[in-house]
C-alpha cells in the first residue's frame, strides 16, 4: 500500500488490515510503504530526502537503484528514469512531499485506488483496499463477470468487483503533492516504425535480458516445457546460464496431441536441466476441487485447471523451485490478431488481398463478409453498444473472425436470470461511454487490447503459485518486450502463412529449428470433456446452495440443465469457469474473516 506524505496518511496506515506489517517511511518519517512481501521482492533506495522502490522484477540493481536514487532532485526526475526501471514491476517515489505511483504497462502490475477519510490511497491489491474502507460488492460488475466472463475484454473485465474501489489505467500514474492528488499519462504505445529484421533483433536482446535476470536469489528456477514454441524458448534462453534448471509438463489426454513429442525432442537437448513430466493419472482433474476460491481479491475466469496448478506448483516447490517461467503472453504478442490487414489494405492493398485469400482457404471465412468488416471497422464506443444491444442474441456463426475494435462477441451466458442481464448491459453500455482506442493503430490497440484483457486473469493466476513459495515469472510480459514487439508494425509479422515468426527468428540459433518451425498447438478439448464428465456431481452440488442464486444473478435450474446436455464444443465449458470463478469469489468475499493476506503469510519487518 502507498501512502502520502501527510498526517492523514500517517493516521490511516493504523487502519491497515494485517496483524504484523513491514512499513518503509518517507524521509519525513511517516509510513510511506505498507504491506507485507517476501525478501527480494521489493528493492529500496534513500538519498536525503528521495526515497525509490521497484517491487516485482526490474533490470536495476540495489546499486543502481542507489545510483538513480542518488540523481533525483525533484519529481520529475524520477520521470527520466522510469525507462531504465522498465521490468513488470511496481515503481514508488518519494521526492520532499510528492509521491509517485505506477504499474507495469501490460496491466500485470496493477494499480487499485480509494479515499479513506477524504485521502487517496492505492494498493496493488484491491481486497486490502475493501477491507480498510468495508466496501461491499459492485453488483453491476459481477453481473458482467457472471454472464460474460472471458469473452469480456479490457477495460471491463479490469473493473474491480469491490463497491467503492478504482482501477488504475496501466498508462496511467498517480501523483500525490502533499493532499492533492492526479493521474497523468506516463506511459504511450511506442510507434511501429522499426524493420522487420531490426524489431527481430531487439526482441532476441529483450527476451535474452529478461530471461538472464530471472534467477532466484534462493533456490532453483524453473520453467514450462510444453513443446510449444512460447515456454521452449525460455527454456533454452535460461539454460544458457542455469544449468540446474528444472522443466515441467502435465502429460495429456488427448492422444492427437503433438506436444509430447516436441517436448521430447527438448529436454534431450536440454540434456544438463532436470525434467519433470507429470502423468495424467498423478493429476487432479480439470474441474477437481469446484468450490475452492482461486483469490479473495477478484472473481477468476479461469478455474477449470486450478488444482492442476496449485499441484504444479506444490511440486516445484518440494523439488527446490523459487521462480517459475511460463509462456503466458506469447500467444498475445507473437500471433496479432487479422485486424493488421486494415493497415496492410490501405499501405500494400494487393499484399492484403493476398493475404485475405490465403485466410479465407485456411479459415474458411465468407470472402464478402470480411471485406465488408475491412471495409467499415467501426469505432470503439459503437463495438461495446452493440454487444449491449445484442448481449441475449445467438452467437453469430465460428467462421466470422473478429476485425473491428474488439476480439469477438461477448454473449451472455444461458443460465442469466433477466435482472442479471440487464445489470451486464448496463456495464457495457457505461463501457461505450468511457471507451478510447489503446492506439491509433488498430493493429496495434487489438494486441494490446489482448495482452490487458489477459494479464487480469495471469495476475491472480500467479497467486496459485505464490501459495506454496514460488514466484510465477512471465518474461513475455515485460514492458521491454512488450515495447520491441510494439515496434515492429503487425502486418510486418502477422500472416497465415507462419507461425510466430517474429519469435522464431528472434531465437533462431538458439532454439532448435524443429521447435522453431513447430505450427501446430496443443489441444486439450479431451481434457477438459473428461474433467467435466467426471466432477459435474461436485459442480452441480455447489450451486444447489448458490450464493450468484441469491442475489438473484443466476438460475440454477437453467444451468443444470445446460451442463446435461450434449455439448458439441467448449463454449459451455468456458462459461462455466466464469461462473465458477464468481461463485467460489463471492462466498470468499461474503464469508467472516477475510482480511487478504499473502500466499505464504511472509512478513517483513519495519524497515
Amino acid at each position: 500500500m502507498v501512502l502520502p506524505d501527510t498526517a492523514d496518511g500517517a493516521e490511516i496506515r493504523a487502519l491497515v488490515p494485517f496483524a504484523q506489517a513491514g512499513v518503509v517511511a518517507h524521509a519525513s518519517g511517516r509510513p510511506w510503504l505498507v504491506g507485507e512481501w517476501s525478501p527480494g521482492q521489493m528493492r529500496v533506495a534513500s538519498a536525503g530526502p528521495v526515497r525509490l522502490a521497484v517491487f516485482g522484477a526490474c533490470p536495476v540493481s540495489e546499486d543502481g537503484l542507489a545510483r538513480i536514487a542518488a540523481r533525483v532532485s525533484r519529481m520529475s526526475d524520477v520521470e527520466r528514469a522510469v525507462p531504465s526501471l522498465l521490468g513488470s514491476c511496481h515503481v514508488v517515489a518519494s521526492v520532499d512531499g510528492k509521491v509517485r505511483l505506477q504499474g507495469s504497462a501490460s496491466g500485470l502490475r496493477r494499480v487499485f485506488h480509494t479515499r479513506v477519510n477524504g485521502v487517496r490511497i492505492a494498493a496493488d491489491r484491491s481486497d486490502v483496499l475493501a477491507a480498510m474502507t468495508g466496501a461491499g460488492v459492485d453488483e453491476e460488475t459481477l453481473a458482467l463477470h457472471v454472464a460474460c466472463g472471458l469473452q469480456v475484454p479490457y477495460p471491463a473485465n479490469a473493473r474491480s468487483a469491490w463497491s467503492g474501489i478504482g482501477t488504475l489505467a496501466p498508462e496511467n500514474c498517480l501523483l500525490w503533492d502533499g493532499n492533492r492528488d492526479r493521474e497523468a499519462v506516463w506511459w504511450n504505445p511506442p510507434e511501429p516504425d522499426r524493420s522487420l529484421r531490426a524489431g527481430t533483433t531487439a526482441v532476441r536482446d529483450a527476451l535474452t535480458s529478461v530471461v538472464d535476470r530471472g534467477a532466484p536469489r534462493e533456490g532453483r528456477l524453473s520453467a514450462d516445457l510444453s513443446g510449444g514454441l512460447d515456454s521452449t524458448s525460455l527454456c533454452f534462453l535460461a539454460a544458457r546460464h542455469t544449468p540446474r534448471l528444472l522443466t515441467f509438463r502435465w502429460g495429456e489426454a488427448d492422444a492427437g496431441n503433438d506436444d509430447a513429442a516436441y517436448a521430447g525432442h527438448a529436454s534431450r537437448l536440454l540434456d544438463r536441466a532436470e525434467h519433470l513430466v507429470v502423468p495424467q493419472h498423478e493429476l487432479p482433474e480439470i474441474f477437481a476441487d469446484p468450490g475452492r476460491a482461486v483469490s479473495a481479491e477478484e472473481p477468476v475466469s479461469l478455474t477449470r485447471a486450478t488444482a492442476r496448478i496449485r499441484r504444479g506448483a506444490r511440486l516445484l516447490a518440494d523439488r527446490g523451485a523459487r521462480r517459475h517461467l511460463a509462456g503466458h503472453g506469447g500467444d498475445e504478442l507473437f500471433s496479432p490478431m487479422p485486424t493488421y490487414l486494415h493497415t496492410l489494405l490501405r499501405r500494400h492493398p494487393v499484399t492484403a488481398l493476398q493475404h485475405v485469400r490465403a485466410h479465407c482457404a485456411l479459415k474458411r471465412w465468407p470472402l464478402k463478409a470480411t471485406l465488408a468488416a475491412l471495409a467499415q471497422p467501426g469505432s470503439l464506443p459503437a463495438w461495446w453498444r452493440e454487444q449491449a444491444e445484442l448481449l441475449t442474441e445467438p452467437r453469430p456463426p465460428l467462421r466470422r473472425t473478429a476485425l473491428g475494435w474488439g476480439l469477438g462477441p461477448v454473449r451472455a451466458a444461458p443460465w442469466m436470470t433477466p435482472d442479471g442481464v440487464a445489470l451486464a448491459r448496463d456495464a457495457l453500455r457505461r463501457a461505450a461511454d468511457r471507451a478510447r482506442p489503446l492506439a491509433e493503430d488498430l493493429a496495434t490497440h487489438t494486441t494490446l487490447l489482448m495482452i490487458r484483457s489477459n494479464t487480469a486473469s495471469y495476475r491472480l493466476l500467479a497467486g496459485l503459485y505464490t501459495e506454496s513459495g514460488v514466484e510465477l515469472d512471465m518474461p513475455y510480459l515485460d514492458d521491454t518486450v512488450l515495447d520491441a514487439v510494439l515496434r515492429v508494425p503487425a502486418h510486418l509479422h502477422a500472416g497465415p502463412w507462419r507461425y510466430k515468426p517474429l519469435l522464431a527468428d528472434a531465437v533462431d540459433g538458439l532454439v532448435p529449428d524443429a521447435i522453431r518451425a513447430r505450427s501446430t498447438k496443443g489441444e486439450f478439448g479431451e481434457d477438459i470433456r473428461r474433467g467435466l464428465r467426471r466432477n459435474l456431481p461436485a459442480v452441480l452440488d455447489l450451486f444447489a446452495d448458490s450464493a450468484l442464486a441469491a442475489r438473484g444473478l443466476i438460475d440454477p435450474a437453467a444451468l443444470r440443465l445446460w451442463l446435461g446436455r450434449p455439448q458439441p464444443d467448449n463454449t459451455t465449458a468456458q462459461a462455466l469457469e466464469s461462473v465458477l470463478g464468481c461463485e467460489t469469489w463471492l462466498r470468499t468475499a461474503l464469508g467472516p474473516g477475510t482480511a487478504p493476506r499473502t500466499g505464504n503469510g511472509t512478513v517483513t519487518s519495519e524497515v
